[in-house]
């Protein structure tokens, strides 16, 4: 007998790969794309209105823009109060400037009335410089016209001035001359004229 062959080995049946799983969208995910779009698609219209309304607002604010600003009519009580506010502000301003003209005019007065009164003081000055030149002159003549009468004589005339008259007269005169008048004269007289001379005398300058 022969022997039997052994029994041949198969080979074993290569391993399957799984299948790949494929996933489907479920039905939250499908909804919420669905909302997706639609906000998508209302936020588009919304800005496209926004700026169709944007335009048109430019374009109304350009038209307006180039026609005349016609102010409203204010009320008439208003109207009245400014229209009265507006004449008291002009009545003053009016007093105002005459009373402004009327200084000009009064400055202008007393300046030209202080030019005359400078005019005339001094004129006035120059006067009393020439009376004074004369009057000397004159006190300086007439003393001497006294010195020289006899001295009997002038005390008759000195007793019938006043005795501020005598006394400037006496002063004026040399003390001979002065003293023989007033030994002829009234003691009482003499006596009043000599107390102004001494006074005159007492006030005068000293070196």
């Amino acid at each position: 007998m022969k022997p039997a062959k052994p029994a041949e080995k198969k080979a074993a049946p290569a391993p399957r790969k799984p299948a790949a799983k494929v996933s489907r969208p479920g039905p939250v995910r499908s909804g919420r794309s669905v909302l997706l779009i639609l906000a998508l698609i209302l936020a588009a219209g919304g800005a496209l209105r926004l700026g169709v309304g944007v335009g048109g607002a430019m374009a109304n604010n350009a038209r307006e823009s180039d026609l005349p600003l016609n102010c409203p009519v204010p009320p008439a009580a208003l109207a009245a109060a400014l229209s009265a506010r507006e004449a008291q502000v002009q009545a003053k301003e009016d007093k105002l400037a005459q009373r402004m003209s009327a200084l000009t005019l009064a400055d202008q007065a007393i300046t030209k009335r202080m030019e005359e009164l400078q005019a005339a003081e001094e004129e006035l000055k120059k006067t009393i410089a020439i009376a004074d030149g004369a009057s000397e002159k004159d006190l300086t003549q007439l003393t001497a016209v006294y010195e020289a009468m006899k001295p009997a004589d002038a005390a008759d005339l000195f007793q019938t001035m006043a005795p501020e008259f005598a006394a400037g007269f006496l002063g004026r005169m040399q003390p001979a001359s002065a003293a023989a008048i007033l030994t002829g004269m009234d003691p009482a007289k003499a006596y009043e004229v000599s107390v102004l001379l001494a006074g005159r005398n007492a006030n005068a300058p000293k070196n």
